[in-house]
């Protein structure tokens, strides 16, 4: 595979990821219970759209089709999103679980069209790095409005989950719930397995490298 095959490769991971937000951006915004949010949601559903269309003339530069890969990276972040919105919660509660799932979102564009921007800067395409960079700052400024609002809503929850004294009922989980703790639990107790490894490794090393020094 050739530089510009990957380039190809990464522009249609983003096209991908920017269809998906055409479609999921509305249901976000209409879930959103703080109008700041539903503003910013709804103002970065038109400027994906856009993103859609830079994307498009970026292929026709390349004379390439933007179709041929489905962004799974962009399709998991999303899920956060639906998750979030599915909360049975209310008020700035609610919008505080939706701003961290919204921010992920734009932070895993934020990298693609960082790296997208990258390559194409070294194979010398300077009017699709122009492109590019448009896409970035308004990916950029999304993030940061996202980051800004969450602070009034943080404290906004803070001050809602003081004035809540009722202890909430404890109700069964669900069968994605339950699903979702099993695979969490087989992660830690991977990731357990492979720093216990790490952590005897390290130990093994310790007295060679003492010996080494010695030897100095």
């Amino acid at each position: 595979m050739s530089l510009r095959e990957v380039l190809i490769d990464e522009l249609r991971d983003l096209y991908s990821a920017e269809n998906q937000l055409v479609k999921a951006l509305p249901k976000t915004a209409k879930g959103a219970e703080s109008e700041a949010l539903k503003q910013i949601f709804t103002q970065h559903l038109e400027e994906t759209k856009g993103h859609v269309q830079r994307l498009k003339q970026i292929f026709e530069l390349l004379g390439k089709k933007p179709t041929g890969k489905h962004c799974s990276g962009m399709e998991g972040a999303i899920d956060e999103v639906k998750e979030a919105l599915e909360e049975d919660e209310e008020g700035a509660i609610f919008d505080a679980g939706l701003v961290g799932a919204a921010a992920r979102v734009e932070h895993y564009e934020i990298a693609g069209y960082s790296v997208a921007i990258l390559i194409a800067t070294t194979l010398g395409e300077a009017e699709i790095v122009s492109l590019l960079k448009q896409t970035l700052a308004e990916e950029q400024n999304a993030a940061k409005l996202v980051m800004t609002t969450a602070k009034g809503i943080l404290k906004q929850a803070l001050s809602e989950e003081g004035d809540d004294k009722k202890v909430p009922e404890k109700k069964p989980k669900d069968a994605k719930e339950k699903k979702s703790e099993a695979e969490s639990l087989k992660d830690e107790r991977e990731a357990a397995k492979n720093l216990k490894q790490d952590a005897a490794e390290t130990v093994e090393e310790a007295p060679a490298k003492k010996a080494s020094s010695k030897k100095k």
